[in-house]
């Protein structure tokens, strides 16, 4: 009989973290891959397309998160490119509106499209790896720990998930995040990608497209960690205490709109782990020469917020459309959509929750 206390813990911790190691030495453990089960499903399911985790899974996982990814980023572009600015030179750009009136003055309406060629192109190869990844990572370490751990650990395995597949996504991402800062904050210095790219490599060579790689990590490792980790349990949590019916009694429309809404939630909370960060990629790959400890000494502690409204409206919203985008994906081509994580009835009866 496992202590009361503790029981009591379990059920009431939000993060579902284990404080226990729990063991059966009356029920040997069978560690066939038949006996095992992931975190969301296993078996194909009446009126998919296939089975969960296989291939054809996989891949179409990563082309959601081409669509998501890649149509999202450069259709906001236009604020991007003040946030952008206003990070850079905000002694010209002092707020939103007053960058986008000084943009449009001084380059029309044509400017505020600067660098969507080099977004559309790597955020779309950086959604690829992100949701791909992702998918791939979590059925993967689910399996390395098991049914009981994995529901037990589920927070932690989708911060370690999400973060393994945006190491791989970064590097995809890098080469085109650069050329895009160059032509958006560097007036004159390039305006189209065929521009850029050349005369970045005559200049700086390889370097150039990699220097800012690893601010780029300390950015987007963070933000997705937040973006899938918050995304996951928000969802759960609104399905147990918002949501008036279960998911299985919801149209594919009503589940849509909790995916949105648990998307925007999370952006929210994504734009603020990773403004500081994203201030330094932006300046660095601005400046030559320049190393991301002297970006961040440059400046300062409220210089690295600069432009955190514009991102918060920016990321809440792309990580709102991202998410129904994905989600729309796997409705359309109808691949399975598991539903929130439940406790296994093993786990249930050695905390005694089931007679």
């Amino acid at each position: 009989m496992y202590p009361s206390t503790l029981t009591l813990l379990a059920r009431a911790n939000p993060f579902s973290a284990p404080m226990f190691t729990l063991q059966r030495a009356d029920e040997p453990q069978s560690h066939t891959p038949a006996q095992k089960r992931r975190l969301a499903a296993a078996a194909v399911a009446e009126g998919d397309s296939c089975e969960f985790g296989s291939q054809k899974y996989l891949l179409l996982c990563g082309f959601g998160g081409i669509l998501s990814c890649g149509t999202t980023h450069t259709a906001v572009v236009p604020l991007d490119l003040v946030k952008c600015r206003m990070q850079v030179d905000p002694a010209k750009y002092k707020s939103i509106f007053n960058g986008f009136s000084v943009t449009i003055r001084e380059d029309g309406m044509r400017g505020l499209a600067k660098g969507w060629a080099p977004t559309f192109i790597g955020y779309s190869m950086q959604g690829l790896c992100k949701f791909g990844f992702y998918e791939v990572f979590k059925i993967l370490y689910g399996d390395l720990l098991g049914e009981e751990n994995t529901y037990l650990w589920r927070t932690s395995l989708y911060l370690a998930a999400s973060a393994s597949a945006e190491f791989f996504a970064d590097i995809a991402l890098a080469p085109m995040e650069a050329c895009k800062v160059r032509i958006q904050t560097q007036p004159g210095y390039a305006n189209t990608l065929r521009e850029c790219a050349p005369k970045m490599y005559g200049e700086e060579g390889l370097w150039a497209f990699y220097k800012g790689v690893v601010p780029l990590w300390m950015r987007q490792i963070p933000y997705t960690m937040m973006k899938f980790a918050c995304f996951e349990r928000t969802v759960e949590l609104l399905y147990k205490h918002v949501v008036p019916k279960p998911r299985s009694e919801c149209s594919k429309s009503e589940q849509l709109v909790v995916t949105f809404v648990a998307g925007y939630i999370a952006g929210v909370f994504c734009a603020i782990v990773s403004h500081p960060a994203d201030s330094v990629v932006s300046v660095l790959n601005k400046e030559k020469g320049s190393t991301a400890t002297q970006v961040l000494k440059k400046l300062g502690p409220r210089g690295v917020w600069k432009g955190l409204v514009a991102r918060i409206i920016m990321i809440g919203t792309l990580t709102a459309l991202q998410w129904f985008i994905y989600d729309s994906v796997k409705v359309y081509f109808r691949l399975p959509r598991p539903p929130p994580p439940e406790m296994p009835e093993s786990l249930k009866k050695k905390l005694g929750l089931t007679e």
